[in-house]
């Protein structure tokens, strides 16, 4: 982790010596906290963290950074410049370190320890696949190196100095997943993390309601490949033309990737074996590799690609990237359960764009039985929304046998399901999740594959619920 040291050097640019004060870890939930731990109190939609420094010290916080007037019962020492004192530092834990912003303090500290550990740093970005292709990036990359990565979605302006916040010294590399919502963002995530290797998955509509314009996300996906040295390398989709337009946007070397272009890396003789995973033979360098992955769906070739080609860039042999693919079991947004009643359910419930759902029911599509999809509203699409959700509509006709939608936006796939001829009789809308939960129940039979996707907020975990609890 780090110590006070550190955090002081970070924070005020001079050499100090305070008490010798290791940190177990930083948090930004008072619950979280543990003894050792530093306690950053940020601003919430809700709830100020300033508001819980107390609770985080009661938990075994050893220090808090702060960036307001507190309580003149707390012990402050006061970091910002003319204020300073020094001799403050003896006095006994906890106390609250107080700053001028405490985020800018967070991913301050991130930067300086960044800085002092000589890794290297793969960053992660795109609209779709970012989580799963890090979690296999990072396992393929473990049979060789000690590897830090994002825990969770871990990947915003708050989640990465966090995790960089956890280098320990015998961590030869990273890798970080990097989110996005407004340009410039990525920029500073990179400022932060300084990556040497930079993957794109592809450039949909996701938060396109925030950013604007598809046009709008590809630029500030583009961040990520403008911030590589020129030694670095940018890992690309040819596939996807928003992607392709990054090739000259960037001064580092170029490893591509595709399944339908001309690339460096490319996938073919891709068969998808169900809910057993998928093979293709991977090409590189005029050399085929015959690949396993337990992966799910065709889609997934994309992120045994992406994987492939940052273990190809870290100097992995080919027998232990054909191995680790085989044997990796990854964390999957897509979560598989079955039923005592012998249904399978496709929990993808996490997050919907139309690009995701899309993959989702192409992989439903593919597998026997009767098929039931179960699709909420995909939000923050912006001027998109009505078109996204109009081409789920259309291509989940050929993909289910059942079709129950949830949400005022999916009334536009209801429609263009219906115009597709989709039989009424099958197909069912509910205004939310709570509705459709108690309707599911009787609508799915013993057997069924059922997948359940939609937008976060819009609970689609109670419908899970409900047909675990049905007798």
């Amino acid at each position: 982790m780090t110590d006070l040291g550190t955090i002081l050097t970070a924070l005020t640019n001079e050499k100090i010596a305070p008490p010798d004060v290791h940190i177990s870890g930083a948090v930004i939930d008072s619950r979280q906290a543990v003894s050792g731990s530093l306690f950053i109190a940020l601003p919430g939609e809700h709830v100020d963290g300033h508001d819980f420094v107390q609770a985080a010290f009661e938990n075994g916080a050893s220090l808090a950074l702060v960036d307001q007037e507190m309580p003149e019962a707390m012990s402050i020492v006061d970091l910002r410049p003319g204020y300073f004192n020094p001799e403050k530092l003896s006095q006994p834990l906890p106390f609250c370190l107080r700053v001028e912003n405490a985020l800018t303090a967070l991913q301050t500290i991130a930067t300086f320890i960044r800085n002092a550990h000589p890794l290297r740093v793969i960053a992660i970005t795109g609209s779709v696949g970012k989580t799963t292709t890090k979690e296999l990036t990072a396992s393929l990359l473990s049979q060789k190196y000690s590897v830090l990565k994002n825990p969770g979605n871990r990947n915003n302006e708050i989640g990465l100095p966090l995790t960089l916040l956890d280098l320990r010294p015998q961590h030869d590399c990273a890798v970080l997943e990097m989110g996005f919502y407004v340009p410039e963002e990525i920029q500073t995530l990179c400022n932060i993390a300084q990556p040497q290797v930079g993957v794109i998955t592809n450039i949909g509509t996701v938060h396109a309601e925030r950013a604007g314009t598809q046009e709008i996300i590809a630029k500030g996906k583009s961040e990520l490949v403008q911030s590589l040295p020129p030694d670095g390398v940018a890992v690309l989709n040819l596939d996807d033309p928003w992607v392709r337009w990054m090739a000259n946007k960037t001064q580092a070397k170029i490893l591509s990737y595709g399944v339908q272009e001309p690339a460096d890396l490319t996938a073919s003789q891709i068969k998808s074996y169900g809910l057993e995973g998928i093979t293709c033979t991977l090409t590189y360098a005029g050399e085929e590799h015959p690949v396993f992955s337990p992966l799910l769906g065709e889609i997934s070739v994309y992120t045994i690609l992406r994987a492939t080609a940052v273990a190809i860039t870290e100097g992995l042999p080919w027998d232990a990237i054909i191995n680790g693919l085989e044997v990796s079991r990854v964390d999957l947004r897509m979560r598989q359960l079955t039923l005592p009643s012998g249904t399978i359910v496709l929990d993808d419930s996490y997050n919907a764009s139309p690009e995701s759902t899309i993959a989702a029911l192409q992989f439903l599509k593919s597998l026997p039985g009767r098929r039931v999809a179960i699709l909420g509203d995909m939000l923050e699409l912006g001027p998109y929304e009505e078109e996204g959700h109009h081409a789920v509509g259309v291509f989940s006709t050929d993909a289910a046998d059942v079709l129950i939608y949830v949400g005022e936006r999916s009334k536009t796939a209801v429609q263009a399901s219906l115009a597709q001829g989709f039989p009424g009789e099958n197909l069912q809308w509910f205004p939310n999740a709570e509705a459709a939960a108690i309707s599911t129940r009787s609508m799915v039979q013993n057997g069924d594959t059922v997948l359940i996707k939609g937008s976060n907020s819009m609970h689609m975990d109670q419908i899970l619920k409900a047909l675990e609890e049905t007798p």
